[in-house]
């Protein structure tokens, strides 16, 4: 186990968009000590370290790993070079946190989570939102029993954003609501298949508009809508259970969750474990009590999620986002590939048939 009184030492690969947010983060942190920027653009990666405490700058992963003596490596480049530098980051004994999502596909993701876990290294997914005071809190309640049994789960995350010239709308906003749906469902992602359908009004070669359905647990669903072309920014979940409806507003600092006692109730517990005849015959009950919105602390989520890495480290454990839950968002989002392909129709997520379980 290491030292839990020495820092950590940890090289940022990537100075462009989310690198000096990793960085700064890094800096801040008690658990780490930022050794060295590495960027292509070496006046990038120089303005960044200047702003960071004044580490090392390296044009390349392969000069950062024999000139630097780091514990471990932060990933912020685009998603089709994760898997060449994470794998030659883990063949030299180095933990590896990595930007959504995991890969560009599946197989170079099985091959980097088959790769950690055959050296003992932590493998971990930076799925911010999951750090999250909100989704934090979302988890307990869940896991608590406080909404009871998951009957349906929607989500919204749309905006007018940047037409991303490499992915589509599922590949650049998708992955945090599935990242988010794995991590406060229990068991993880599970869902055997997944349809997609996407619009390209723009006709920009890929999609800008898009909506997922995954089937849940015990007839559940889940939708997810993602938008670029929104005037309006919205980011909301709505989560209803058998005993609350949970609606998270993350654009409302005042209030981000609400929690509603309010809902539709199907017979009691006795008649809904009997046959669909009888379910249909039962009574429908409709509830209408109180709301409430419990207090949530306030710090970043990055400053919590870095704190995670190097936890995990200490203690020879797998993070609270590893590799496997960044395995079964990849999975999902390229069913759904294939499912728009498909003109929406339901495609089998890869994998799935395995039960990839999270751990708790």
């Amino acid at each position: 186990m290491e030292n839990v009184q020495n820092p950590l030492k940890v090289g940022v690969v990537g100075a462009g968009y989310w690198g000096p947010n990793l960085a700064r983060n890094f800096v801040n942190s008690s658990d780490w000590e930022l050794k060295a920027i590495c960027d292509q653009d070496m006046t990038r990666a120089e303005d960044l370290a200047r702003k960071t405490g004044s580490p090392a700058v390296v044009g390349s992963i392969g000069a950062l790993l024999e000139n630097h003596d780091i514990d471990a490596v932060a990933i912020a480049t685009p998603a089709r070079t994760h898997h060449a530098i994470a794998m030659q980051a883990l063949s030299a004994g180095k933990h590896v946190l990595v930007e959504k999502p995991l890969a560009d596909n599946r197989r170079s993701g099985m091959e980097m989570v088959a790769a950690a876990e055959a050296s003992g290294a932590v493998l971990m997914a930076d799925h911010t939102y999951c750090y999250t005071p909100a989704v934090m809190k979302i988890q307990e309640l869940i896991c608590e029993g406080e909404l009871g049994e998951i009957l349906y789960i929607d989500s919204v995350r749309i905006n007018l954003g940047l037409v991303q010239p490499d992915v589509d709308v599922f590949w650049d906003l998708a992955p945090h609501d599935l990242s988010i749906l794995d991590f406060i469902l229990p068991g993880g992602l599970a869902s055997a298949t997944v349809s997609a359908q996407g619009a390209d009004p723009l006709h920009s070669g890929k999609s800008c508009v898009g909506y997922l359905s995954l089937p849940l647990a015990n007839g559940a669903l889940a939708h997810i809508h993602v938008n670029w072309l929104s005037p309006t920014k919205i980011r909301q979940m709505v989560i209803g259970g058998s005993r609350r409806t949970l609606v998270w507003d993350d654009l409302n600092p005042q209030q981000r969750i609400s929690v509603y006692d309010r809902g539709v109730t199907l017979g009691d517990s006795r008649d809904r474990q009997e046959d669909a005849t009888i379910r249909k015959a039962a009574a429908i009950n409709y509830r209408l009590g109180d709301t409430w919105s419990p207090a949530l602390p306030e710090y970043e989520a990055l400053g919590k999620m870095v704190g995670e890495f190097a936890a995990s480290i200490r203690e020879g454990r797998s993070a609270r986002t590893d590799g496997r839950a960044a395995l079964r968002v990849l999975s999902v989002l390229e069913a759904a590939s294939r499912s728009l392909a498909r003109g929406g129709r339901r495609s089998q997520v890869s994998g799935s048939e395995l039960l990839l379980e999270k751990a708790i």
